[in-house]
């Protein structure tokens, strides 16, 4: 490997850092990045997931003053994560790409929708509810596994579906849902990457490289993140979505 191309590698996992800990969609930089540099797909996505890993555990670090309050919640939804993430992770490893590359783009669109509607949503589901149910319930639960299951097959914008779901489906501060965010999409892309190290060829070199950038975005991104209006955050999150989508279909 060049010094140009780890210097890339490690600017992209900076800009990935910055932007999963904010929305997600990160690795919709890393990853087409490795492609580029001429690393096979698969290759790519396992190497990627184990880098970008660091950066997400970095981001959630920078917003442990949102998870205050929130263990039981991230316990609850973090198991559905650990699950869907060993089934997402054992799909990667045992069902040829052209399964979910159709479907990507579709659910990504879905999310952003979501993300739009969310507020009127929020209140109609809290209207339906005799009272609020602090981990969002089973809905919610199948919803965080599922994504669970995408984000250990490939996780791009996996946050940006995590942070709908989350604000449909529970009353709370958008912030301190991003921060819970964070730690769901840790535990899916953890497991997987841990499956991916004993399963899968992982490049080290470049793992490190993406890992270097990312834990100093993520750092980054809780610092940018947190001072972002609510409205702001959801045009951003919408903005992001409408790329990745964009991208995964042309691709």
């Amino acid at each position: 490997m060049s010094l140009t191309d780890a210097l890339i590698i490690v600017v992209a996992g900076l800009l990935a850092g910055t932007m999963n800990t904010i929305v997600g969609a990160g690795s919709l930089i890393t990853f087409p990045t490795l492609l580029a540099l001429g690393y096979a797909p698969v290759t790519a996505n396992v190497s990627n997931t184990v880098g970008v890993l660091w950066g997400s555990v970095s981001g959630a670090i920078g917003y442990r003053r949102e998870l205050r309050g929130q263990r039981r919640r991230v316990l609850v939804l973090g198991s559905a994560s650990l699950l869907g993430g060993i089934l997402g992770g054992v799909l990667l490893l045992t069902l040829p790409s052209r399964v979910f590359r159709g479907v990507v783009p579709v659910l990504i669109l879905v999310a952003c929708g979501l993300v739009i509607v969310q507020p009127r949503l929020s209140r109609w589901v809290a209207g339906r509810r005799r009272k609020p149910v602090e981990h969002g319930g089973a809905v919610l639960y199948a919803g965080i596994f599922a994504t669970g299951v995408y984000g250990g097959y490939f996780g791009a914008a996996q946050g940006v579906i995590l942070l709908a779901l989350l604000g449909i489906f529970i009353a709370d501060d958008l912030q301190r849902l991003n921060g819970v965010k964070n730690v769901l999409a840790v535990i899916a892309n953890g497991v997987a990457a841990l499956l991916f190290v004993f399963a899968a060829h992982v490049v080290w070199e470049v793992a490190l490289l993406i890992a270097l950038g990312s834990v100093v975005g993520g750092q980054v991104g809780a610092h940018v993140g947190r001072r972002l209006p609510e409205q702001v955050l959801r045009v951003v999150i919408v903005a992001v979505g409408l790329v990745a989508a964009v991208r995964l279909m042309v691709a």
